[in-house]
């Protein structure tokens, strides 16, 4: 469960196309004033997916603004539905919204800043980068797309950054050098990433390998990016004699509330770990789609987030859920 997670009606005031498969969406509350939040923050979004009401987490994008808030949704076919439901949205349609939720914030006054973003991972970034320009900070945006057609915020970045913003394009730059970029920082800098779960885990590879803080890397994921395809998969809990089928449209942690046993959770977005179950085995192989397990612990194998990690074949895990 989400712990004090305030939920309000709201109404979508505005849609538009801003790059490929990419859709910015105003949100407007419904009888309340927007809510202010720092640059990085997030919505929760209630939305009915495969006839089952579920929760979607999107960035706020930019700062505060008085007639609502805006976020961007990527149109995927590998998702568990979320970005299918969120496309279906029209204008005039209502919603229920959390509060923004604070979250990804750089505190002011640092060396340096090196925000990294993968794709849609920009999102959070636009604010993070309005807030310290206007603050004649030293910061640099770097963003990796596959071409530019997917370059949201691209023009407005331009003029928040000028040249301290960077698009990579991989389709004719190739892959994105982040050693290189992370050896870039200045002593005491800090770096933010957001993107897909492989850049995560490449930039706290070359965080690690320059010896600097960990508490200086800071990293936001998509939740559901992933190294192996989104296929149903089977979960064996030996305990209770039971065998749960996951579909490719719920992630482990909602296959296993469905079926009556309980976890502990909060973020359902691979960060905080409280929903880290047991596994004893697998007769395929563990996706682990976090952020919160170093590479040592996922090597091991022992445990996995049931909020965003998966699996291709049968799973056998143990949970700490004791029926009455």
């Amino acid at each position: 469960m989400r712990f004090a997670t305030i939920w309000g009606e709201a109404v979508v005031s505005g849609i538009r196309e801003i790059a490929t498969d990419i859709r910015e969406i105003a949100i407007a509350p419904v009888g309340r004033p927007v809510a202010r939040f720092r640059p990085g923050a997030h919505l929760d979004i209630a939305l009915v997916i495969g006839e089952r009401p579920d929760t979607r987490s999107y960035s706020l994008i930019g700062r505060p603004q008085g007639d609502g808030y805006r976020i961007a949704v990527k149109r995927r076919s590998d998702s568990r539905g979320g970005s299918q439901a969120m496309w279906r949205l029209t204008p005039g349609a209502r919603l229920s919204i959390s509060e923004p939720i604070d979250g990804f914030s750089l505190e002011p006054g640092r060396a340096a800043y090196l925000l990294v973003a993968g794709g849609i991972g920009v999102t959070p970034l636009v604010g993070v980068a309005e807030e310290l320009g206007q603050a004649g900070a030293d910061v640099r945006l770097v963003h990796t797309v596959h071409d530019e057609t997917e370059a949201a915020y691209g023009e407005h970045l331009r003029v928040c950054l000028g040249e301290r913003y960077r698009l990579h394009r991989s389709a004719r730059d190739g892959r994105l050098d982040l050693a290189g970029l992370m050896a870039s920082v200045p002593e005491h800098g800090v770096v933010a990433v957001c993107g897909p779960i492989a850049m995560l885990e490449g930039a706290k590879r070359a965080w690690a390998a320059l010896g600097r803080a960990q508490t200086d890397l800071r990293w936001e994921t998509f939740g559901s990016s992933g190294h192996l395809p989104t296929d149903a998969f089977n979960v064996r809990l030996p305990r209770l004699g039971r065998e749960i089928l996951v579909p490719a449209s719920r992630s482990l942690l909602e296959a296993l509330e469905e079926a009556g046993i309980e976890v502990i959770s909060d973020c359902r977005r691979g960060e905080c770990g409280l929903c880290a179950i047991d596994v004893l085995g697998c007769d395929g192989e563990v996706d682990h789609r976090d952020v919160f397990f170093s590479a040592h612990q996922k090597q091991e194998g022992r445990k996995l987030c049931a909020c965003v990690s998966r699996a291709l074949g049968t799973l056998t895990i143990d949970t700490a859920f004791r029926p009455d």
